[in-house]
This record gives structure tokens, C-alpha cells and sequence, in this order.
């Protein structure tokens, strides 16, 4: 009787187990048929693929052209970084359930979070683009709603996972909130915090390239520049440039982020 009470909630787990997958299964071939992807094509245009990027060798004569608005890219991820990981900081606070004021405070900071993630930056760029007219401005604007949503979020998880025990031991003595924050709270996430931000710049930065395209400012308008005219060697010289920065960026950002967790 024992042996047969264990066997039914394995066996009742396997068949769970298999249905769950049967599902992930028959949603792939679904989708799989739906997007028409077709294996077959990719090798058939390869050839077509070397032909293209073997028009695209790098113009080193590019370089001073690039310069200027791949330093303004750089400026835009580091800017709107900063200022959204400033405004991301007391929503931290409010959309954890730890901290937050109360149940209402909190479900309208989470929702809030909700809908700044719901956008795409680039969804965000054009907008700020027609409200704001062409140049860095909007992009900042977009990727500083983009940092406060994945900030505030990445924040407010890490706030819920703290050690409970100093947060109970200030508020029993007495501690009023900001306090209890400020002294239980910030010592345990600042590290991890400042690891986010790290993470969110590296994102900024290969973000701020994409969004140009819209005409938010940065390197992204000196590339659809290119491509309209067909310049393929000061392309290939751009995207050379790009990968060098972002590699060397994702590398000092993965060696800090270490340092500091």
C-alpha cells in the first residue's frame, strides 16, 4: 500500500513531464511551418552571403568619419545608464515586497516597470525621435526609460532575495523605513547593483547603434548612411570599428562585474 501511494505521484509526475514536452514539441513544428524556415535556402544564397561582405573590406580612410559619432554613441549608452539607474533606485524600493510603502504602491511601481519593458528601445526611439526631432536627445530618452525598466526590475528581485535578518532587526528596534533601507538593505544589493549597471551600459552601447537608425543620433545614422550609398568598404570599416568597441566593452564589463560580485 505505501510502495503504491509513492508510485502514483512519480508516475503522475512522468506523465506531466511528457506532456509538457509533447507541447514544446508540437509549438515548435508549428512555428517551425509558420516562419517557412528553410535550411535549404540559407546554403543555396552562401555563396551570394561571401559575395556581399567580400565587397565590404575595410577603408581605413573611413576612420575620421567614424570617430566622432561612435564617441557619441559610447556618451549616449553611458548617459542614459547613469541617469536611468538614478531614477531606477527608489523604484527598486517601491516594487519590492519587502520595502514597498504598500500592496497598492507597489502593484502601480510594478506595473510601471511592466510597460517601460513592454516597449522595445527602438519602439521608444522613434516616438521620442518625432516628438523631439532627429539627434542624440531622443536616444537618450529611449534608452533611459529602456535602463530604468531593466534596472528597477533586475533591483527589485534582488531586494525580495536579501538576508531578512538585519531588515527585522532594525525595524524591532524601531527603525524607521529610509533607515531600515538604508543601513539593512543597500549594503547586501550595492555590489550586485553597480553589476546591473554594468550589465545595462553594455547593452546601452549596442543599442545606441541600432536606435540610430531611426535618427536618434550615434554611429547608427553614419551606417544606414553608408548602406544607402552603397559604400561597402566604409561599411565593412564601421562594423570592424563596432565590433572592436563592443568586444572591448563587454570584456571590461564581464571583468568588473567579477571584481564586484
Amino acid at each position: 500500500m505505501p510502495d503504491q501511494a509513492v508510485a502514483l505521484p512519480r508516475a503522475t509526475g512522468r506523465v506531466k513531464s511528457l506532456v509538457t514536452l509533447a507541447l514544446v514539441v508540437a509549438l515548435f513544428v508549428f512555428a517551425f511551418g509558420q516562419t517557412k524556415f528553410n535550411l535549404g535556402a540559407l546554403f543555396t544564397g552562401a555563396s551570394d552571403f561571401f559575395r556581399f561582405f567580400g565587397r565590404m573590406a575595410p577603408d581605413l580612410t573611413a576612420l575620421p568619419q567614424i570617430w566622432p559619432p561612435l564617441l557619441q554613441t559610447i556618451q549616449i549608452a553611458y548617459v542614459a545608464t547613469i541617469i536611468g539607474a538614478i531614477i531606477a533606485i527608489p523604484l527598486v524600493f517601491l516594487a519590492s515586497a519587502n520595502t514597498a510603502f504598500d500592496p497598492v504602491s507597489m502593484w502601480i511601481a510594478r506595473t510601471l516597470l511592466t510597460v517601460l519593458r513592454s516597449i522595445p528601445d527602438l519602439l521608444w526611439a522613434a516616438l521620442f525621435v518625432a516628438v523631439l526631432g532627429l539627434g542624440a536627445l531622443p536616444g537618450v530618452v529611449a534608452l533611459t526609460l529602456f535602463s530604468v525598466g531593466v534596472l528597477a526590475k533586475l533591483g527589485s528581485e534582488t531586494v525580495e532575495s536579501i538576508d531578512p535578518g538585519p531588515l527585522e532587526a532594525l525595524k524591532a528596534v524601531g527603525a524607521g523605513r529610509n533607515r531600515t533601507i538604508l543601513f539593512a538593505v543597500v549594503p547586501q544589493i550595492a555590489a550586485t547593483m553597480v553589476s546591473y549597471m554594468l550589465y545595462v551600459f553594455e547593452i546601452n552601447v549596442r543599442a545606441s547603434v541600432v536606435i540610430g537608425f531611426v535618427g536618434a543620433g550615434g554611429i547608427g545614422v553614419l551606417l544606414q548612411t553608408y548602406m544607402n550609398f552603397f559604400d561597402y568598404p566604409g561599411l565593412g570599416t564601421l562594423i570592424l570599428v563596432i565590433f572592436i568597441v563592443v568586444l572591448a566593452i563587454d570584456g571590461l564589463s564581464v571583468w568588473a562585474r567579477s571584481r564586484l560580485i
